[in-house]
C-alpha cells in the first residue's frame, strides 16, 4: 500500500502540462497562466479584438444566443458563467433579457474567475452599466467549484477553457453543480477545417499577434502564449468527447468560421 502510494505522488509530481509550446509541471502551470491574464487585464478587450480581428464581439453575441432563453417557472434562474472575469458575457445575457421581468426579478449571474485583476475589472463595469445587484463576482478555480452541487440552471465558458491545466476535472465540476436539465456551454478557440484557411490563420496569429502585443502594450510574451496556447488546444471532437464522458447528453459542437472558433454544448440529464 506504502508502495503503491509512493508511486501515484511521484506520478503526480512528474505530470506535466502545455503552457503554450513550452512543458511545465502540472501544478504550476495555474501560476504561469495566472501572470498572463494578470498582464493582459487591462487591456482584455484590445488583446481580444487583436486574437480575433475584432471578431470576438460577434462570436460572443451569437454564443449567447445559442444558449437561448432562459427559463426556470417561477423560481430564481442562476447561470455560472466561468473564467468570465472581466463579464463580457455575464452583460450580454443580461442585455438579452433585459426586456422581461426575468431580468430584475429572476435572473442571477455568478461570474467566476481565478484572477482577481480580472474580477476587478468586471466588477468595474458592472457597477458602470448599473448590473452590480443583478451580478456576483467571485475569486475561485473552476476545478474547484465552490459551490453546492445542483446550484445552476447554466454554465458558461467563453475563451477560458484551454487554459485550465486539467480540463476533464473542470467539466465535470461543470457537470456537478448544474442542476438536472441545466446546459454546459463553451466557446473556444478550435481547428480550422479548410487547409488554406487554417495556414492562413495561423499566418496571422504567430507574426501579428505577438507583434502587435509588444506595439500595444509591451508585452510579447503574454500574446506569444495565447496563439501557442490556441495552437496546441483539442481539436472538436476531442474536446466533444472530455464533454460526453464526465456524463452530458445530446453533447455536440458548432463551427463559427470553419473552426476558427467553436461553440461545445451539453446537458445535464
Amino acid at each position: 500500500m506504502i508502495k503503491q502510494l509512493f508511486k501515484l505522488r511521484v506520478f503526480t509530481f512528474c505530470q506535466e502540462a502545455n503552457f503554450g509550446f513550452k512543458k511545465v509541471k502540472l501544478e504550476e502551470k495555474q501560476e504561469h497562466v495566472n501572470q498572463v491574464f494578470h498582464n493582459v487585464a487591462n487591456n482584455y478587450d484590445l488583446m481580444n479584438d487583436l486574437m480575433s480581428v475584432g471578431l470576438h464581439r460577434c462570436w460572443k453575441n451569437s454564443f449567447v444566443e445559442e444558449l437561448g432563453q432562459l427559463r426556470n417557472g417561477d423560481s430564481q434562474i442562476r447561470v455560472l458563467d466561468v473564467a468570465g472575469g472581466t463579464g463580457d458575457i455575464a452583460f450580454r445575457i443580461l442585455e438579452k433579457h433585459k426586456g422581461n421581468n426575468l431580468f430584475n426579478e429572476k435572473l442571477k449571474i455568478t461570474v467566476l474567475d481565478i484572477n482577481q485583476s480580472m474580477l476587478d475589472v468586471g466588477q468595474k463595469r458592472a457597477n458602470e452599466l448599473g448590473y452590480q445587484n443583478q451580478i456576483d463576482f467571485v475569486c475561485a478555480n473552476a476545478e474547484e467549484l465552490p459551490f453546492e452541487p445542483n446550484t445552476f440552471d447554466a454554465y458558461t465558458i467563453a475563451f477560458g477553457i484551454r487554459n485550465v491545466p486539467r480540463i476533464p476535472k473542470a467539466v465535470g465540476e461543470a457537470h456537478r453543480v448544474l442542476k438536472q436539465g441545466g446546459k454546459f456551454q463553451c466557446l473556444e478557440f478550435s481547428k480550422v477545417q479548410n487547409p488554406i484557411l487554417s495556414l492562413a490563420n495561423q499566418f496571422y496569429q504567430f507574426n501579428f499577434i505577438p507583434t502587435m502585443g509588444q506595439l500595444v502594450s509591451n508585452d510579447r510574451h503574454s500574446y506569444q502564449y495565447l496563439v501557442e496556447s490556441i495552437e496546441k488546444f483539442h481539436s472538436q471532437q476531442e474536446l466533444l468527447k472530455i464533454i460526453e464522458e464526465v456524463g452530458f447528453r445530446y453533447a455536440g459542437f458548432k463551427n463559427y468560421m470553419d473552426g476558427v472558433v467553436a461553440v461545445h454544448f451539453g446537458f445535464k440529464l
